[in-house]
């Protein structure tokens, strides 16, 4: 409801302005800022001195304008003493969802508060505000960008490998916001065995990839373990799953540090028969 009255607002608001304005590198910076906020206020103490009527004030007023700096759209003036920020995010060049905030001041040497937005709950808008708007006004407007920005690239990442892959991913686990993955690839390869005479056979493997980012505006990890053993005794001393008969795969680590996690994903599967045969060769070479 919060973002369906917000939507309607930020886009009655958007169709009343006069020109848009985009804004490159350096044009986005704190003096702006300060302009927007006075502009604002302006605009509340024009209504108030006509005692709340639009007819004057369109034909009198200054242009309204909005600023679009980069994926943000900032909207100067919605009714009271309040700056709308649309945040529209994407994943591959496609658009995703678009999220509000909105920023009020009581006066323009007040600092400014978030009055309502439609962020997700899971991500710390709240901990952003206290840190940064009453410092840096613009540091938290883009903050939050990034912020969101980033969860929607991990949680499209998940998305698009069940996509693809969900018939190889036995078990898939993530916290709220994505910044936690574990899942379980189900593998059952062709194995070589030259001792004591050639043989190929099938061994079932499972393969658990966990991984951790460093923080909530990071969208790629910085912790990945992946971990391979045989659902069946490569020695007769060894448990299925036992410690010992576990292995780290090293490449695929190296791939989901560096890659989108599709692409991981697919460079992990590609390179898995070579690597299971490397596991079973070392564990095998003694027997």
């Amino acid at each position: 409801m919060i973002f369906e009255r917000l939507q309607k607002e930020f886009e009655a608001a958007r169709a009343s302005q006069t020109r848009e304005v985009c804004l490159d590198g350096d044009e986005w910076n704190d003096g702006l800022l300060a302009t927007i906020r006075e502009r604002v206020h302006m605009e509340v103490d024009r209504k108030a001195m006509v005692g709340g009527t639009n007819t004057v004030l369109d034909h009198d007023s200054e242009d309204k304008i909005t600023y679009r700096v980069g994926s943000k759209v900032i909207i100067c003036c919605l009714e009271g003493a309040r700056i709308g920020i649309q945040y529209e995010t994407s994943f591959a060049g496609e658009p995703c969802e678009l999220y509000h905030c909105v920023l009020e001041s009581k006066s323009f040497l007040e600092k400014m508060t978030v009055l309502e937005h439609t962020i997700p709950f899971f991500l710390p808008i709240r901990e952003a505000e206290n840190d940064l708007l009453s410092s840096n006004a613009m540091r938290f407007i883009d903050f939050i960008g990034e912020l969101l920005q980033a969860y929607v690239d991990r949680r499209e990442q998940v998305r698009l490998i069940k996509e693809l892959y969900g018939n190889q991913i036995g078990e898939l686990y993530h916290s709220l916001p994505y910044h936690m993955i574990e899942f379980v690839i189900d593998y059952i390869g062709e194995l070589y065995h030259s001792h004591p005479y050639p043989l190929m056979f099938q061994l079932s493997f499972q393969v658990t990839v966990s991984l951790k980012y460093a923080d909530l505006i990071s969208v790629l990890p910085m912790r990945a373990r992946v971990t391979a053993w045989p659902m069946n005794q490569f020695k007769r001393n060894e448990a299925p799953g036992s410690q010992s008969s576990r292995a780290r795969l090293s490449y695929a680590e190296d791939a989901l540090r560096t890659m989108s996690l599709p692409e991981a994903y697919a460079e992990i599967v590609l390179n898995l028969p070579q690597a299971v045969q490397q596991v079973f060769d070392d564990r095998t070479k003694d027997i």
